[in-house]
């Protein structure tokens, strides 16, 4: 058995995949899992609202309740990375708050922004085939989840497969330019 003195510190590697709802942003990392060369967890925002127990909520706390779950997730998100571990996210940057939470908690360096792209028309198909989600959701959250402009990798899943994309992201990996669109936001603010 290893002994936890004996592991060497290290910051691991988060992408950070950015999209709306119904975008792809989940297809992409089930293949980017496939496809890396180093282990990867893959965080979905997703998962984490999934284990909320179903206790009723009053409606005038709903929004609380939520804001405590994304500020969660990004120190989830952050810890792993701390210790070493290489995260693909999944999330929504559907509100100003939550791209400075993760600029503030996130090694920018250590972060490589993807936009995931998907025309609206698209998006209404993928929530009207999913079911799942309700009507008009993307469309609500694509004004402002990539109203921040800058990336370091873009996928448009209307013109690429998930594999596609996360080929894409895997050959960006080994020569990352510097500054990071991290570090880039983080100075900007």
């Amino acid at each position: 058995m290893e002994h936890l003195d004996s592991v060497p510190p290290r910051q691991g590697l988060v992408i950070f995949l950015n999209g709306t709802s119904s975008s792809g942003k989940s297809s992409i990392a089930a293949e980017l899992l496939q496809i890396l060369d180093e282990p990867y967890f893959h965080m979905p925002v997703d998962a984490f609202h999934a284990m909320r127990s179903s206790v009723p909520v009053p409606p005038d706390q709903v929004g609380t309740l939520l804001h405590r779950t994304w500020q969660g997730f990004h120190r989830a998100v952050a810890g792993m990375a701390a210790a070493g571990n290489n995260v693909v996210v999944d999330h929504v940057l559907s509100a100003e708050w939550r791209l400075r939470d993760c600029l503030a908690l996130f090694v920018p360096r250590d972060v490589v922004l993807v936009g995931v792209h998907c025309p609206p028309d698209e998006l209404a198909r993928r929530e009207r085939a999913r079911g799942d989600r309700p009507p008009g959701l993307a469309a609500r959250q694509l004004a402002q989840v990539h109203s921040h402009g800058v990336y370091d990798v873009e996928c448009d899943t209307a013109d690429a497969t998930p594999r596609e994309c996360a080929l894409r992201i895997k050959e960006f990996l080994p020569d990352r330019p510097a500054p990071t669109a991290f570090e880039r936001l983080r100075a900007a603010r």
